[in-house]
């Protein structure tokens, strides 16, 4: 079911066009990957989302209607450039925030209890922000986000300053969010994490949207029928059985065994290869190598640079 869609949406500035008939489709539930290189438009697109600034054509649906003033208090939003007021103290600022996305006082402070305590920040209450390393004053804003419990949730490179621990900590909370009924939007250039957490992307580049569907599918898309078989025996010998039907790409040694890494060359398929290879060495592993997002996003974002 649909979230949240963007129709057509053009938002231009001066001399420059952010958005040109930017359309993407929010799966409700999910975690949506908003990707694109810097200046493609993916800020643009989500202060249009949070009622920032408005566009110039097209327009927003949320939940199957038009986008809403009074919507914006359905939303969490955790943007790239962070906003907390450094002189202030951490919990008066948290309960600030939590009261100006509408929760009462004693509301307020139960769920932020809650938070504090789940992310082991207790002891940061009374600090100011000023006091916090980037990580420290990034989980304090991840915090004054979720507090309000949105239904739709937007992370702007949501794990920049945090060490693996913390970014393993901030991933699984996504998860939960998204487990407890959130709908997650994900903007990042962080391909890995793309992989681990998104189930559909839009990819923008240059005001457009250039490529928009789900990772695994679109991951298959790309393909390019190279493959990695494990083995033991002569690799003079492989190579000999395999050389007019497939390219060698790599080889390598580890644990003992060799490892190479073909592509086929006249649309022979996986069978084929086991055939050649069978009777020369004994296959210890064998698996189609499917490109990443990231060699995707590379790839598709230099065609269309063309």
């Amino acid at each position: 079911m649909e979230f949240l869609r963007t129709s057509n949406v053009v938002k231009q500035f001066h001399n420059h066009r952010a958005l040109d008939k930017v359309s993407i489709s929010v799966p409700e539930n999910s975690i949506f990957g908003l990707l694109g290189p810097n200046g493609a438009g993916k800020t643009t697109l989500i202060r249009i989302i949070n009622q920032i600034t408005a566009p110039d054509e097209g327009e927003v649906l949320f939940q199957g209607r038009p986008l809403k003033p009074e919507d914006v208090s359905l939303i969490g939003y955790l943007p790239e450039e962070r906003g907390l007021y450094k002189k202030m103290k951490v919990g008066e600022q948290a309960l600030y925030l939590a009261q100006l996305k509408g929760l009462k006082h004693g509301e307020a402070m139960r769920r932020l209890k809650h938070w504090f305590e789940k992310l082991e920040i207790t002891a940061w209450w009374d600090k100011k922000i000023e006091e916090l390393s980037k990580g420290m004053a990034q989980k304090v804003q991840f915090v004054t986000t979720v507090v309000h419990n949105p239904k739709l949730l937007i992370f702007d490179e949501p794990f920049s300053g945090f060490d693996p621990i913390n970014a393993h900590m901030l991933k699984n909370e996504i998860l939960e969010l998204q487990a407890n009924g959130a709908t997650i939007i994900f903007s990042t250039h962080n391909m890995a994490s793309v992989e681990e957490l998104c189930e559909n992307i839009a990819l923008i580049n240059l005001s457009k949207v250039i490529l928009e569907g789900r990772v695994d599918d679109i991951r298959k898309a790309y393909r390019t029928n190279t493959f990695e078989v494990g083995f033991e025996g002569d690799i003079s010998a492989a190579r000999k059985c395999v050389d007019k039907e497939f390219l060698i790409t790599d080889e390598k040694t580890s644990g003992g065994l060799q490892y190479i890494s073909l592509k086929a060359m006249n649309n022979e398929d996986n069978n084929g290869l086991l055939k050649l290879l069978l009777p020369e060495v004994n296959i210890h592993s064998f698996h189609e190598v499917i490109p990443g997002m990231n060699d995707v996003f590379i790839k598709v974002v230099q065609k269309s640079n063309q």
